[in-house]
């Protein structure tokens, strides 16, 4: 079986973020990262080069393969801001309803910029998603 890829490192979130060229987006990722400090009571840690995420978990994909990841996060990409937090769940469902303009896949919320959303639904949706998390640490 492969190994995985992405893993946690050392590298701090500032160093992090004092590679992102565009000031406005690290200035969201500083946002983004107090939402997400409020909502789980964790500290961010690097997973590769570009997703700050906050706790983690142990998975096992459909297709077989094990691994840890983290329970929440992020990535200030260029194009958008992508959260890594769906859960399919009722509640998180009406939340999306509110939360403003965003496009979401299988496990990831997309958002272009964070004046776009309400940040109380936003942290309520991060919230939702660490707590039904199971196997956490």
């Amino acid at each position: 079986m492969a190994e995985q890829k992405t893993k946690p490192t050392k590298v701090t979130l500032e160093e992090s973020l004092a590679t992102i060229p565009v000031e406005r987006r690290r200035d969201e990722a500083r946002r983004l990262d107090a939402i997400f400090r409020r909502a789980t009571g964790k500290k961010p840690v690097m997973w590769g080069p570009s997703i700050i995420g906050y706790g983690e978990y142990d998975y096992r994909s459909a297709g077989g393969a094990t691994g840890i990841w983290p329970v929440v996060g992020f990535s200030p990409r260029k194009a958008s801001l992508t959260l890594y937090v769906i859960n399919k769940s009722e509640v998180q469902a009406r939340d999306l309803a509110r939360l403003g303009k965003h496009r979401t896949s299988a496990g990831c919320l997309y958002v272009n910029k964070l004046e776009d959303v309400d940040l109380d639904v936003l942290e309520k949706i991060v919230r939702d998603s660490w707590e039904r998390t199971p196997n956490k640490r």
